[in-house]
């Protein structure tokens, strides 16, 4: 592991001082179901939100709330932490239990869910200040994409759950009304600990979006 945190050094250029927070950063639960990163992955998601909220704020003083979230959604996802691991190469460094696993095609999960922790082990590690420079480094590209995607509801709502319960949400079909030149359709979400929430809409898909939208807020 030593050699690891080494090239992990030279990989990120800066100095480690304390290793312990490194080891845990890029243990998988399969290696290790006490010693591994899903702490830190809980901190460093928190990290990485504040840094990313207090630069748009900087960026776009005069913005909506709704949008800012938008744009921050857009930002921290699982994607981009993926993208941010790949570019880090965390794969190389990740110990995960199966040691037959081919480091190149470690699952994009682990690899994002790893990024966030690593953001975890640096704030500990060497405090908020460093740490928001580290995150402003390595996102200003997509920070500074003029064409962010908005993320939608069902994503939106899918990476929430994801991260609270590692399930996905559970979409039930309710009915489809109306004539054939203007159907309703009727769909319930709900996520682990929720109550199935309904809504509208024209297609199917519009129907889940609404519904999507309608919890997100129950649980804002």
């Amino acid at each position: 592991m030593k050699k690891i945190l080494n090239k992990l050094e030279q990989n990120l250029g800066f100095k480690i001082i304390n290793s312990d927070l490194y080891k845990k950063a890029l243990t998988h639960k399969s290696l290790n179901k006490i010693k591994n990163y899903e702490k830190l992955e809980f901190l460093g998601d928190r990290v990485l939100g504040l840094c990313i909220s207090k630069k748009l704020l900087e960026i776009y003083p005069d913005e909506k709330e709704g949008i800012l979230d938008k744009k921050l959604a857009s930002l921290v996802n699982k994607n981009k932490c993926f993208e941010v691991g790949t570019y880090l190469k965390l794969n190389k460094f990740i110990q995960i239990g199966n040691l037959k696993s081919n480091k190149d095609n470690i699952e994009k999960k682990i690899v994002s869910d790893s990024c966030e922790a690593l953001i975890g082990a640096i704030y500990l590690d060497k405090g908020f200040d460093f740490v928001e420079k580290f995150i402003l480094k390595n996102w200003n590209k997509h920070i500074n994409d003029k064409s962010i995607i908005i993320v939608d509801a069902k994503t939106k709502l899918q990476e929430y759950s994801l991260k609270k319960f590692k399930l996905l949400p559970i979409y039930k079909f309710i009915s489809d009304t109306g004539p054939k030149h203007k159907p309703k359709f009727k769909v319930a979400v709900k996520l682990k600990d929720t109550n199935f929430v309904e809504a509208d809409g024209s297609t199917k898909k519009l129907a889940e979006q609404a519904a999507a939208t309608k919890l997100l807020k129950i649980l804002e």
